[in-house]
């Protein structure tokens, strides 16, 4: 392997001459050689349009030529449309500033830009990274790779597994069902009620999301290395968020108060907590749907879900609900990074938060898993789910619970006689009300009507 000498005030290290990387990302490689996780594309490229705006506000301020900023806005450019990801290599667990991460992409930006232009114009510090520190970047970055990537790719599945369920309400309405609490039976209610719970929980999930990336929206930039905005020009911040803003259609805007938005990962947890409780009730639609699919023969099989794999190595003809299995999976990984996002959030010390590249790396991937699964379970789950109506049927006429509508007719007690006498004896609720002899036959079909019981 060739190799070229880079310096820094540490003195001189070498780096594989076919990087574009210098001293501080090739020092970061050699000390953090921990796990295999990597910083992620999205923050990777949430700083390209990051820099792209400070280099445009730079040049607004007079600070950069207009071949500097044309230099590094090309770059970005190819960093943001999926080019050189291979020039950044670096770790997850490394500083917690994310400075290291920082100086990758000043370096590499600086490297190609003077490549591009032919001249030495550019440098990582003086130029690339001008009116800005590691400390702001980071949760500038941070921020706008949580909106971007929720904005563009999680809420469009969202939008998707509720326009599924409305079809679903639609095409189930009328079919009457028996009602479970507790895992036990209860009264009857509609599938399409049932599903219309399901579609609520989404469209609530939806509105927690959009409520929490408010305060997403406010980014560090200007704030430099404590928060003060040393060597940065007043009013940076405005330029570059608006700059970010038009580009990305998403409004963002300035942290009001910079000691906040260093030190403070608030939104982070809020974001998380909304994530957390869009993998909550994940768990919980997914969990009824391989319940009531549960069978064929000896499971509750109300409703039928498409068999898309063979389930078992070892008995034919299996067919397991996957999609379920994988959703609920997903479900307890965003719950388990929340926890580690709130720890990381309560690291605050002083002037700085250094846990963020854990941040960053959690939020990105349970925004990625929820986005997946959603419409992995949507597509190839939800579309294709049926009722069998007469299992549905079946289960519902021989409820006790449908005893519950002859509460004010023959009382709460004598009701419940009935109930526990049914159960003991193998009768039906008619069967033992008739034997008991609290009504007539002409009675209880007059009374017991699983229709009458349900309330829209």
């Amino acid at each position: 392997m060739k190799t070229r000498i880079e310096k820094d005030c540490l003195g001189e290290i070498e780096v594989d001459s076919t990087k574009y990387w210098k001293s501080q990302t090739q020092r970061s490689l050699e000390n953090f050689k921990i796990g295999k996780e990597l910083m992620p594309v999205s923050i990777i490229k949430s700083f390209a349009l990051l820099k792209k705006a400070c280099a445009l506000a730079n040049f607004h301020f007079n600070k950069i030529t207009d071949e500097q900023c044309t230099a590094i806005v090309t770059i970005c450019e190819k960093i943001q449309n999926g080019l050189y990801m291979d020039q950044f290599p670096l770790h997850v667990w490394q500083t917690g500033s994310g400075t290291q991460t920082n100086m990758n992409l000043n370096e590499v930006i600086s490297m190609l830009g003077n490549e591009y232009t032919q001249k030495n114009i550019l440098h990582p510090n003086d130029t690339v990274n001008k009116s800005q520190s590691s400390n702001d970047t980071f949760p500038a970055a941070l921020h706008i790779m949580i909106a971007t990537k929720i904005t563009n790719e999680l809420l469009p599945v969202l939008d998707e597994i509720i326009m599924v369920l409305k079809r679903l309400e639609k095409e189930n309405e009328g079919i009457i069902k028996i009602g479970r609490t507790h895992l036990q039976d209860a009264t009857p209610l509609y599938l399409s009620q049932e599903i219309s719970g399901y579609r609520s929980m989404f469209e609530h999930n939806k509105k927690q999301i959009l409520q929490a990336l408010d305060s997403v929206y406010e980014l560090a930039c200007g704030a430099t290395a404590v928060g003060t905005g040393i060597n940065c020009p007043k009013g940076f911040d405005k330029v570059v968020d608006d700059i970010i803003a038009t580009e990305t259609k998403i409004p963002f805007r300035p942290d009001d108060n910079k000691f906040h938005a260093l030190t403070s990962k608030d939104a982070c947890v809020f974001i998380s907590g909304a994530l957390k409780s869009l993998a909550a009730n994940c768990m919980k639609v997914a969990n009824d749907i391989r319940w009531l699919a549960s069978g064929p023969r000896c499971g509750i099989g109300e409703i039928e879900i498409p068999a898309n794999e063979p389930g078992s190595s070892i008995m034919p003809g299996k067919v397991n609900p996957t999609q379920c299995e994988a959703l609920t999976m997903v479900s307890v990984q965003v719950m388990g990074n929340d926890s580690a996002i709130g720890f990381a959030a309560s690291q605050g010390n002083f002037e700085l938060n250094v846990f963020m590249p854990l941040i960053a790396y959690n939020l990105d991937q349970s925004i990625q898993l929820l986005t997946d699964s959603i419409h992995s379970f949507t597509i190839h789950c939800l579309t294709g789910l049926k009722p069998n109506k007469k299992v549905i049927e079946e289960n519902l006429n021989n409820s006790l619970m449908l005893v519950t509508c002859l509460n004010p007719v023959i009382g709460y007690e004598k009701a419940g006689q009935a109930s526990q006498y049914a159960y003991r004896n193998g009768l039906t609720l008619k069967e033992a009300i008739l034997e008991l002899k609290l009504l007539t036959e002409e009675e209880f079909d007059e009374y017991v009507k699983p229709e009458n019981m349900i309330t829209i």
